[in-house]
């Protein structure tokens, strides 16, 4: 039997919203594996939908950089939030972001690039470092462009200008009014934080994971007696319920939830002047999927206590 430690099954609590012991059970039962455990649980109605955001679990700053119809995101890690609120670094990171808003997306291409002021982008970050005392390093960027129109931005968590937890981008093709169609971009990055989507829409969603959907809705219809020509039906409204929750253009909008994201859109065209098409989107969260030691401070505390008695 897999050795089924008290992290495993506060990770999967936190996965999932299951009970503890059905946490514990759900481990025992799939040998230890956290994923097929979130399943396990899911085919037994003990669990919701798989949460894709890992846990924030580094320090450090996402920024952006916008220019016209381009915009990039990137992530700077480091070892405390401590540095994270360090002027000199949190002018590195801006810095950063304007060098990949020129190279592009590639980190490497980005560390090896001249960074303004002299020198290289690694080299600023090992001086950095140096000056500083902790370890740093560049995680991340993603960049994103259209070829008319604009990106709308927003960044959750601000400290400083384009700088703080989440960074958002959206692309929005359109030959309309700049001024309300970046409003309207800015809204729809409040979304993306907000909601995180899988995908822009259906066919973005990675089909590994559509079918992982389906396989967990017709295990849990079948385990409920259901019969075969039921469970299809079911596995099909099911999904649809799916890309409902998981796609940007058919969640209901937060500023408006008696539409969607894309009936929105659609709204919005009568002021910008022209269709809209959101293109894409790109959503860093700080952290996200990073493992880093979590210490229980009360269980730490209990612990030691005991240990004493």
């Amino acid at each position: 039997m897999a050795n089924i430690t008290a992290a495993m099954v506060k990770e999967l609590r936190e996965k999932t919203g299951a009970g503890m012991m059905d946490c514990k059970n759900a481990l025992n039962e799939v040998g230890g594996d956290i994923e097929a455990a979130v399943d396990w649980l899911r085919k037994k109605g003990l669990a919701k939908a798989a949460k894709k955001a890992g846990r924030v679990a580094a320090e450090g700053l996402v920024a952006l950089a916008v220019e016209g119809v381009k915009g990039v995101a990137v992530e700077v890690n480091s070892e405390t939030d401590f540095v994270a609120r360090n002027p000199e670094f949190q002018e590195m990171v801006s810095a950063i972001a304007g060098v990949a808003l020129t190279v592009g997306d590639d980190v490497e291409a980005i560390s090896a690039a001249a960074y303004p002021g002299g020198g290289t982008v690694a080299e600023k970050v090992q001086a950095t470092i140096a000056k500083i005392g902790e370890n740093m390093t560049l995680r991340r960027a993603k960049a994103l462009s259209v070829s008319k129109g604009g990106i709308g931005t927003y960044v959750h968590g601000q400290v400083a200008p384009n700088l703080g937890k989440i960074a958002v981008l959206v692309a929005l093709e359109s030959e309309g009014k700049s001024e309300p169609l970046l409003a309207l971009g800015k809204q729809i990055a409040m979304h993306v934080a907000a909601t995180n989507p899988q995908g822009l829409d259906a066919s973005s969603i990675d089909p590994a994971i559509v079918e992982r959907e389906k396989a967990v809705l017709a295990d849990k219809a079948r385990e409920g007696g259901k019969p075969e020509h039921v469970i299809e039906k079911i596995v099909e409204s099911g999904i649809k319920t799916f890309y409902k929750e998981a796609t940007l253009l058919e969640q209901p909008f937060i500023h408006d939830t008696s539409k969607t994201v894309a009936q929105a859109v659609k709204a919005a065209e009568a002021e910008v002047g022209a269709p809209i098409k959101v293109t894409g989107f790109v959503r860093l969260a700080l952290g996200e999927g990073v493992e880093k030691e979590d210490s229980d401070f009360a269980a730490e505390v209990a612990a030691a206590a005991g240990g004493q008695g």
